[in-house]
């Protein structure tokens, strides 16, 4: 990658759940929201979120369109047949304080939320946004090494 990414983009059936949750829980600032009637009939808002160094999270919400089913899997993993966070997006905090300040800020909000995990190069927690899709947060605890390369270990994957 040259310079990061610019955005990724995903889809909502619920607009205004996935504000409410993006803005007031992750504190991310939406600064793009454009709504584009399409000709043959419909409509697909677009939602920006500014998730840091001039990236962001893109949300598309159909409406109407034709050839766009109402109610595909917007979590991506359950359309695909795959279990949960084979997709997933993970953003970075800072360190693990921040990490349990977060944890602790989700479980407020109802958000059901993992335990903080050790990865061994980082420590995450994980969750669904109201669309289904996994999200993580997570904190660098080391660099990665050379001996990182070819590696194995076990996991559960029960969360």
């Amino acid at each position: 990658m040259i310079n990061g990414y610019s955005h990724v983009g995903v889809s909502t059936h619920d607009m205004e759940g996935t504000i409410y949750f993006y803005t007031n829980i992750l504190e991310f600032k939406r600064v793009l929201d454009e709504l584009t009637r399409i000709n043959e009939g419909g409509a697909l808002r677009q939602v920006y979120f500014d998730v840091g160094g001039a990236q962001y999270i893109v949300f598309m919400e159909p409406k109407d369109i034709e050839g766009i089913a109402s109610n595909y899997d917007a979590g991506i993993n359950g359309a695909l047949g795959l279990p949960g966070g084979m997709y997933h997006f993970s953003f970075r905090v800072n360190d693990i304080g921040e990490l349990e300040s977060w944890r602790e800020k989700l479980e407020a909000h109802s958000v059901d939320v993992s335990s903080i995990i050790d990865l061994g190069h980082a420590s995450s927690i994980f969750f669904s946004d109201p669309n289904g899709i996994q999200l993580e947060l997570s904190c660098q605890t080391r660099p990665f090494y050379d001996s990182d390369i070819n590696k194995e270990s076990y996991a559960s994957l029960a969360l």
